[in-house]
């Protein structure tokens, strides 16, 4: 076998798994979004360095917890999951410097509070709505932290 076509075969074979990566991540979506709507949520996990540290995902809240999936993993579990009665609500602003790169675009950046510290996120106006929505609805009696 010639130099040429060892590769064209290694380039058919990359383009192969290309595409299975792109079908996979499309199938786990779709389950994902099977048992209620998932939307678009970015998690900061390095809150230390002014604007980085950011992460797009999908979120998804199943029953009393939101749940947060890494957008180019293929694994069916959430990566960070934060109970609804741990969280608490503490203001939104607008992505500054890097971070408007680094986000969807208007998505808009929440500071929330959780027994573990400090969480930001970052979703769409009406994400923030239902987001809002979903902490207002726990139940009676609840403490929040």
């Amino acid at each position: 076998m010639s130099a040429w076509q060892w590769v064209l075969d290694t380039a058919g074979g990359l383009l192969v798994l290309v595409l299975l990566y792109g079908i996979a991540l499309i199938v786990r979506r779709r389950v994902l979004s099977r048992n209620g709507g998932t939307f678009e949520l970015s998690y900061r996990v390095r809150p230390g360095r002014a604007g980085r540290g950011w992460l797009l995902g999908l979120g998804r809240y199943s029953g009393e917890t939101l749940e947060w999936f890494r957008i180019f993993s293929l694994s069916p579990r959430p990566k960070r999951s934060w109970p609804r009665s741990t969280l608490t609500y503490d203001g939104r602003r607008q992505p500054e410097g890097v971070e408007q790169m680094s986000l969807y675009p208007d998505h808009v950046v929440i500071r929330c509070w959780s027994r573990q510290g400090e969480v930001e996120l970052a979703m769409g106006p009406s994400s923030l709505m239902g987001f809002q929505s979903w902490l207002e609805a726990g139940p009676p009696g609840s403490q929040h932290l």
